[in-house]
């Protein structure tokens, strides 16, 4: 194949599984609705498929454990041979299947039912036996997949993972799921370290803070900022308010320009106001304030709030949790 036939096969790939999730938009309805009812109120849901659809499934499991409904994977196999004792009355269970006739699924259904939990599938054909013999059927059903042999689960997996995406962000929405309770259940994540932590856990502070007077000469700077290796230089004045920085982007400027160190004084030299924060905001507004700059910054001075005076550094590693 040239590369255009190579980008044009990619391109058509994409359009058949674009168009296959905005047809399902046209399907949602109220068995959509009821679906989510039952997850909202459901003790433990419990996924399960075969093949593609299984792989699929383990991926709705998580994201809805990942944003407040506890959710297992469950093959088929494994709960026709013991795993559907876990399932008990008030259990959610949801199935995915391409033809909605898988006999592992259809075999397991019946108990499912002995054990009074609902049954939410998510189906290919949304008139199949399986459809016929639970509580909500979601249709999945695609016009073709984006496979060139129309063989290859592509766009029906495709469809099956944004329905699932649907269902679980939903549910979220519905049980009042905030971005704090997604932050402690994620406190490795970034998100839970933007949610939970504060400058004042990551900065670097006490002796570790650089700082000179203002009426010190770059030279001075120099030796202070090489001493504390944290990219900068805090200027004060008499007071001991932050009046200008000097980092290492500053010092590559200045030395263009600078030949003696010691004549050079660093109120003529430093960034004047520079953009502080304070030491009880969050890590994600300070990581906010770095990354929205034209220029990104890398270091920033904390100060207090009534004084202005410095009490700590803080990188942008130390709000990333880079070593």
């Amino acid at each position: 194949m040239t590369h255009t036939e190579i980008l044009h096969e990619g391109t058509r790939i994409l359009e058949v599984e674009r168009k296959a999730v905005a047809d399902s938009i046209g399907k949602m309805d109220a068995r959509f609705v009821r679906a989510v009812e039952l997850l909202q109120h459901a003790k433990r849901v419990y996924v399960t498929g075969i093949g593609k659809s299984g792989l699929v499934g383990k991926k709705i499991a998580a994201t809805l454990t990942s944003v407040g409904t506890s959710a297992y994977f469950m093959h088929p196999v494994e709960a026709l041979h013991g795993d559907v004792a876990a399932i008990q009355q008030g259990d959610a269970v949801i199935v995915l299947s391409k033809s909605g006739n898988t006999v592992e699924l259809l075999t397991l259904i019946p108990h499912l039912k002995k054990r009074l939990a609902s049954i939410i599938g998510i189906l290919g054909n949304p008139d199949s036996e399986i459809a016929k013999s639970i509580d909500v059927t979601l249709d999945a059903s695609v016009d073709e997949e984006a496979c060139p042999y129309d063989l290859a689960p592509s766009a029906s997996t495709t469809v099956a993972m944004a329905i699932g995406d649907a269902l679980a962000l939903t549910t979220m929405k519905v049980k009042q799921f905030t971005p704090e309770h997604f932050a402690e259940s994620h406190p490795l994540g970034q998100l839970g370290r933007n949610l939970t932590l504060r400058v004042s856990d990551v900065m670097k502070s006490n002796d570790a803070i650089p700082v000179v007077k203002a009426d010190k000469t770059f030279y001075d700077s120099l030796i202070v900022m090489t001493e504390k290796q944290l990219g900068c230089v805090c200027i004060v004045n008499e007071k001991n308010e932050l009046i200008g920085i000097i980092t290492d982007g500053d010092v590559r400027r200045i030395l263009q320009t600078t030949m003696n160190l010691h004549e050079v004084v660093v109120s003529q030299v430093m960034t004047k106001n520079p953009i502080v924060v304070e030491q009880t905001m969050l890590v994600g507004k300070a990581l906010e304030i770095m990354e929205k700059r034209n220029t990104q910054i890398s270091v920033l001075p904390v100060v207090h709030p009534e004084d202005k005076s410095v009490v700590g550094i803080v990188r942008i590693h130390d709000l990333l949790h880079i070593h």
